[in-house]
Formats: structure tokens, C-alpha cells, sequence
């Protein structure tokens, strides 16, 4: 205990010398809580935003049909045979839609029937495209509500008529903005509207239906496992066993990928953190010499009247230690208080940034190791010094 209030009254004595000394840990301590909350506070999102895309959902792509290309009736035999639970054709191409003199550039999805159950849209107003809409080849859309305020200006808008690359379109649904989707994290706010996929197929002049994207779902009490197993076997005996011809995307997949590049980023910035941490390591290592220098003929004093090696040892390592543990307490504080801020400047992108308490732990551990590390040489150097040396001093 005399040894704890001595090492405090001894880093009392010179306030901003203290202060400047634990500032390198501070702003080590600073980037490492801070950089890691953000990296998990963006992962959480992203990560959620997958998840709402639905867990047994796979996306598939075609990039060579091997003169078999898939259509709307094999999606809807693979949904009679039970291959898989529900299919959906999709592709999309950029319009200028237009309402009287209002316009807007419009991402347009020509989707077919189960497109909204296999994304888990809401639809508030109206319906969603049906499978007579898609063979009829019929100009009707779903809009979200992004769009009908944008070019409408209200959301109550069924009936209307919208053009969209030149063609007039009759809004038959209004789908609900959703905030967490992967397309407002990454892109704002946006325009969409889904139309009959062959519609979309006439208005970019293609002379065939072919599908070369589609989702699907794995049917129920199936994982999505299996029904990926399933469609990938398929489909190499459509394109003669050919692996590059297709692709195939789950959502578990695509978030664990994301999980490994996140996890990969926050170990990064963790480790540029922790260099920082080291820096100031160096400038308490540096003051503690210093210190021992200016302290000479106290630690020869000390000695004369019977402190053991042990002691002084223990005085000078307690301050070193006790100065990181300050710092790092300041920058836990610190760092608490920008992300407060970072959370309120970006409210409106629904992400949170909340301080981690495994991070908090490891900074805590490693100031503390840094304290012992770099005290260590300072403090062993004051206890070898012999008294009569050090009462001899005269810096």
C-alpha cells in the first residue's frame, strides 16, 4: 500500500508530464476500441441484412447454356417435381422513369411470380406480379415507395400510370422501403420497380426467354444444403458437366464470407492499433528513465537506510503500470464518448456501433503487459544502483 501511494504522490508531482506521457496510450487505446466497434458495428449490419434475405435462399447464375438455356417453364417443372420450393427469374437494367413532369433514373427488376416470396417483400398496397402477368407479357409494375414519392409525389398511387424507358406502365403495388436491405447499407436510398420479367425481356430487344439468373428456396423440410446439392447436379448434367457454366450463391455462404473478411479486417486494424499501444509503450519506457535519473540520490537515500533492491524495483514498475492503466482508462472513456457521436451522425443508415467487451478486455490486458515490459528496464535499472553511487550524484 506505502508503495502504491508513493508511486501516485510521484506521478502527482508533475501533472502534464503524466498527462503527455500517457498520450500515446490514450490515442493507441483510442484507435483500437474505436476502429474494431466500427468494423462489428458494420459486420452486424451487413451481416443482418443478409440474413433478412432469407437463410434457404440460393442465387444462381448462368454464364454458359451449352445450347440448353433454362427458361420460365423448366423454373416452374423444377417447382412441380419438388427440386426445390419456390423459383424466380430476375434481371435488371437502369430506366428513366417518368410521371408527368417529374423524373427519376429507375432500377427496374423484371421478376417473375415468386419473386416477393423468396425475397420477403411487403407489399402494402395493391398486388405483386402473378404468373398471367409474366405470360401475358403484360406493362404493369410494383413500385416501392421510395418511387411513387420521388415521381408520383404520394404512395397511394394504384392505377397510375408511369412511363419507364419510354414504355407506359400501370402501378398495380406499392412495396415497403426496407431500411436494412443490402441495397439502402450500401447504396441510399433507391428507386425500384419490378415488372413482368418477359416484359423487361421485350424492352431490351432480346429475341429468346432465357433465364440466365434466377433465386430459388429450398423446399420445406429440405435444407438448403441439399437443394443446392441437387441444383448443382442438375445443372451439370443440363450443361455437360461443365462447373464454369454456372454459379450458385447461398445466403449461409455469402455470410460467412463475410464474416471471414470482416474478421480478417478487425485482426488488421487491431494489429495497426496495437503498434500505436507500443509507441506509447516507448515514450513511458522513455519518462520512467527519466524519472529514475532525476531520482538518483532519493533511490541511493532510500538504500542507505535499508530499502531492499525489491522495493525500488516494485516502486518504479507500479508507476509504469499505473501510468498505462490511466491511459488506457481515459482512452476506454474517450472512445465511448466518439462513438456515442459516430452513432448519432449516422443514425439514419440503422447502424450501431457499441463498444465490444472482449476488445475492452484485450486493451486493458495489453496496456497492462506494456506497463510491465516497458517499466520493467527503468525499474531494474533504479534497483541495481548502488547507494554509494547514487548519493554521489550530482545531475
Amino acid at each position: 500500500m506505502l508503495t502504491l501511494k508513493m508511486a501516485l504522490k510521484s506521478i502527482g508531482s508533475n501533472k502534464l508530464r503524466a498527462f503527455l506521457t500517457m498520450l500515446g496510450i490514450i490515442i493507441g487505446v483510442m484507435a483500437l476500441v474505436i476502429l474494431v466497434s466500427l468494423v462489428n458495428g458494420a459486420t452486424g449490419s451487413v451481416t443482418e441484412s443478409i440474413s433478412s434475405l432469407g437463410s434457404n435462399m440460393l442465387t444462381i447464375s448462368v454464364s454458359d447454356n451449352k445450347g440448353a438455356p433454362v427458361t420460365l417453364d423448366d423454373l416452374n417443372a423444377w417447382m412441380t417435381d419438388g427440386i426445390v420450393g419456390s423459383a424466380a427469374a430476375y434481371e435488371q437494367e437502369s430506366f428513366t422513369g417518368k410521371y408527368g413532369g417529374n423524373s427519376a433514373t429507375v432500377d427496374v427488376y423484371g421478376v417473375s411470380s415468386c419473386y416477393d416470396g423468396i425475397q420477403d417483400l411487403n407489399v402494402l398496397l395493391g398486388r405483386f406480379i402473378k404468373t398471367t402477368d409474366v405470360d401475358n407479357h403484360t406493362y404493369v409494375t410494383v413500385i416501392n415507395e421510395g418511387l411513387a414519392s420521388e415521381l408520383i409525389g404520394y404512395t397511394d398511387c394504384i392505377g397510375e400510370e408511369i412511363t419507364i424507358g419510354g414504355t407506359k406502365f400501370t402501378v398495380i403495388g406499392i412495396i415497403e422501403d426496407d431500411d436494412s436491405s443490402l441495397t439502402r447499407v450500401f447504396s441510399g436510398d433507391s428507386l425500384v420497380a419490378y415488372i413482368p420479367y418477359t416484359s423487361l425481356i421485350r424492352m431490351s430487344g432480346s429475341a429468346t426467354l432465357e433465364v440466365t439468373s434466377f433465386y430459388v428456396s429450398a423446399p420445406e423440410n429440405v435444407t438448403t444444403e441439399a437443394t443446392e446439392t441437387a441444383m448443382e447436379q442438375l445443372l451439370l448434367e443440363r450443361f455437360e458437366e461443365d462447373e464454369d457454366a454456372f454459379s450458385i450463391i447461398s445466403t449461409d455462404a455469402l455470410e460467412d464470407a463475410m464474416s471471414s473478411v470482416t474478421s480478417a479486417l478487425a485482426v488488421l486494424l487491431g494489429g495497426i492499433a496495437a503498434i500505436s499501444l507500443i509507441v506509447g509503450g516507448i515514450g513511458i519506457m522513455n519518462i520512467m528513465l527519466v524519472t529514475v535519473t532525476e531520482r538518483t540520490r532519493e533511490i541511493g537515500i532510500r538504500k542507505a537506510i535499508g530499502a531492499k533492491k525489491r522495493v525500488i524495483l516494485q516502486q518504479f514498475l507500479l508507476e509504469a503500470v499505473i501510468l498505462c492503466m490511466m491511459g488506457c482508462a481515459i482512452g476506454i472513456g474517450l472512445s465511448w464518448a466518439i462513438l456515442r457521436v459516430i452513432g448519432i451522425v449516422v443514425s439514419s443508415l440503422s447502424i450501431t456501433f457499441n463498444m465490444n467487451g472482449t476488445v475492452i478486455l484485450v486493451a486493458v490486458a495489453f496496456c497492462f503487459m506494456i506497463g510491465i515490459i516497458f517499466g520493467l528496464y527503468p525499474a531494474n535499472k533504479a534497483a541495481k544502483m548502488k547507494p554509494i553511487d547514487a548519493l554521489h550524484y550530482g545531475g
